[in-house]
Formats: C-alpha cells, structure tokens, sequence
C-alpha cells in the first residue's frame, strides 16, 4: 500500500507542531463568548459609541482568527488520519484503499476504448442497477 501524499501548507508538508494548537483555539472562544456578551450589555449599559463599535469589530475580527484556527486544526486532524494505517482487526478495505485500486484499474483499463471501459464498470447512470453495487445494504 503507497503511502498518500502529505497535505501540504503553505507550501510545505502540514507539521503538528507548527501553528496554533487546541489551548490556542479554546482560549479564541473564551475570548469570543465573553466579547459576544459584552458587546450588547456595552450598548445597553450606555458605554460611549467608540468603544461598542470598538467591541463589535473585535467580534468580527476574532471570528475570522477563531475559524482559520479551526480550519488549521481540522486539516491537522485529517492530515494524522491519512497517515494512519487500517486497522489490524478490519476486514473491510477503507476508503484510500478502494480509491487505490480503483485508479490501478483505471489505469490498466485505460489502453480499452471508452465503450468498453463503460461496459466494464457496470450500467450507467440512466440504466437500472441490479441492487449489486460496491455498496450492499
């Protein structure tokens, strides 16, 4: 089995142990739900215009860095799932495993012409399946 590529960042392969972590982002949504609150009361309790519209862009703002950490954070999560291997009781191929020898068959059916190539693989999407798919419920 062919290890699948790194995700890349920037440029480079993704590393854990650059950019910002789960205490990071769990600090951002302290830091939000607190803002998130202060900003109306800011309003109601009378505090000068400058400042709720202060507030209100502060909102804004760390929003914006609250979801490019999580999506750092989720890229970090799939990046380390990639990496993993089945597991040892599994007797099921998963999902990498099935693309993998799907594009090995493609590959090696890729000298058939395409009329063949569709006959190969099953009815398409206009024809009635037999209930056989890859997927059997």
């Amino acid at each position: 089995m062919t290890s699948p590529e790194p995700i890349r960042y920037k440029g480079e392969p993704l590393e854990p142990e650059r950019g910002p972590g789960l205490g990071c982002f769990r600090f951002q949504l302290i830091v939000l739900a607190g803002a998130i609150v202060l900003t109306p009361l800011s309003v109601v309790w009378g505090w000068p215009d400058w400042l709720s519209a202060g507030l209100l862009l502060f909102v804004i703002v760390l929003l914006l860095v609250a979801g490019q950490t999580i999506i750092f954070l989720l890229r970090l999560v799939a990046a380390d799932r990639r990496s993993r291997r089945r597991p040892l009781g599994s007797a099921t191929k998963t999902v990498g495993e099935l693309e993998d020898d799907a594009a090995a068959a493609g590959s090696s059916a890729g000298d058939a012409p395409p009329a063949e190539r569709d006959e190969a693989t099953g009815p398409g999407p206009d024809e009635p399946s037999d209930g056989r798919g890859p997927v059997q419920q």
